[in-house]
């Protein structure tokens, strides 16, 4: 074995994801025999979204189905598991990886960003835990929206002005270098802000820690061992392969396709390609304690601050009955919309992908929240059809 095979090696825990089953699917249902489902899919395109694919694993087996179309002015739906730019799901991802390095003792929740990487000039107070929780204060690189109603602008990451430069490229420690030469939002620890900047500095970290790059550290701690054989760091690349579903832009009376897109300017932070298969393994494998030890999972879990966030995922609480639900959705700047939810014994999934026309007004998207409310009421509070009473 050579020593870049040895430093390649599997470490403990991806060792025993290996080891671990991953089950395989249950046969997926034909769409029309779960009609509740099929309707709040519909609902999406009927309110004008172009495409929508979804994947739905619970008591009754396997859902997977699709609807609007793929392409404008071609009559195919989308793929039922075709690829996608994923956005923020990455994070996720990202948060994983530094808690498998917590495993392997080689970073630790509490200590300063700053003993890792210490040519950044971060604050000190800043831990690696609050980098995980959104709880840094650091300026978010895309641009801040203040309470007030201000807009503090970074990169151009949406609007015209991204359409126009949509396929440069960034390097991961140019957007936090921006964002720290920006005010912070708050003193570390006092607040918590969505802020991309802190799941790139965790890109940095990873890299740091590990001495080798992010997307390799991706594959072979995660990606690898679960078979995720679509899914991969979007890096620079600009063009999605195999089957996927166009993503628009309005402009100027104009409707460009923007499927192609540089996802470099949300390095760790929303840079994902997948589909709705490997995102369902990932998510079932990590929630059924699969992935991480019992402890740093209840660690990501356990929620925080007014975004109810842990260490890479949201908990939701749905009420009525339903119990809490883990997820994390995402989008790229533009076009494209991903879901990822499970319960908390990972028996219970849904993730998909929603295309649409997108604009400087947001088209569709004004009324995706209460779409999205309905179709995850749906299926984490309903007895699904052809279930076991």
């Amino acid at each position: 074995m050579t020593t870049i095979t040895r430093r390649l090696a599997v470490t403990t825990l991806t060792a025993a994801l290996l080891a671990a089953a991953v089950a395989t699917p249950a046969t997926a249902a034909p769409a029309q025999d779960r009609p509740e489902l099929q309707k709040a899919m519909q609902a999406f395109v009927d309110a004008g979204f172009t495409g929508v694919q979804l994947r739905v694993n619970d008591q009754a087996g396997e859902w997977v189905a699709s609807a609007g179309v793929s392409k404008l002015g071609r009559p195919a739906k989308p793929s039922t598991n075709g690829r996608f730019w994923t956005g923020s799901v990455i994070k996720p991802f990202t948060a994983t990886l530094v808690l498998q390095l917590v495993a392997d003792g080689k970073v630790k929740l509490d200590a300063p960003v700053a003993t890792y990487l210490p040519d950044l000039g971060l604050d000190p107070r800043i831990t690696v835990r609050m980098m995980l929780q959104h709880t840094s204060g650091l300026f978010n690189y895309t641009g801040e929206y203040y309470d007030d109603g201000t807009f503090a602008p970074g990169i151009p990451a949406t609007g015209d002005e991204w359409l126009k430069n949509r396929f440069r490229s960034y390097e991961p420690e140019e957007l936090v270098r921006l964002a720290l030469s920006k005010p912070a939002r708050f003193e570390p620890g006092t607040d918590q802000n969505y802020s991309n900047t802190n799941y790139t500095l965790a890109l940095l970290l990873i890299e740091k820690v590990t001495g080798r790059p992010y997307a390799e550290q991706l594959q072979q701690r995660i990606l690898r061992p679960l078979g995720l054989s679509a899914t991969r760091q979007a890096g620079n690349r600009t063009q999605l392969t195999g089957p996927y579903a166009h993503a628009y832009y309005s402009y100027q009376g104009k409707t460009f396709d923007i499927s192609r897109q540089n996802l470099s300017l949300l390095g760790g932070a929303g840079d994902l390609v997948s589909t709705t298969q490997d995102l369902t393994t990932f998510f079932t494998t990590l929630n059924s304690g699969k992935i991480l030890p019992p402890a740093l999972l209840e660690e990501m879990r356990e929620p925080s601050g007014k975004l109810s966030y842990g260490l890479g995922v949201f908990a939701q609480d749905l009420g009525q009955g339903c119990g809490t639900v883990y997820q994390h959705n995402g989008s790229p700047p533009h076009g494209y919309g991903t879901l990822m939810y499970s319960s908390p014994d990972g028996k219970t999934t849904l993730t998909g992908s929603v295309t649409w026309v997108d604009s400087a007004t947001r088209g569709p998207v004004k009324d995706f929240q209460k779409l999205l409310d309905g179709l995850v009421q749906t299926v984490f509070c309903s007895t699904p059809s052809g279930a076991a009473q």
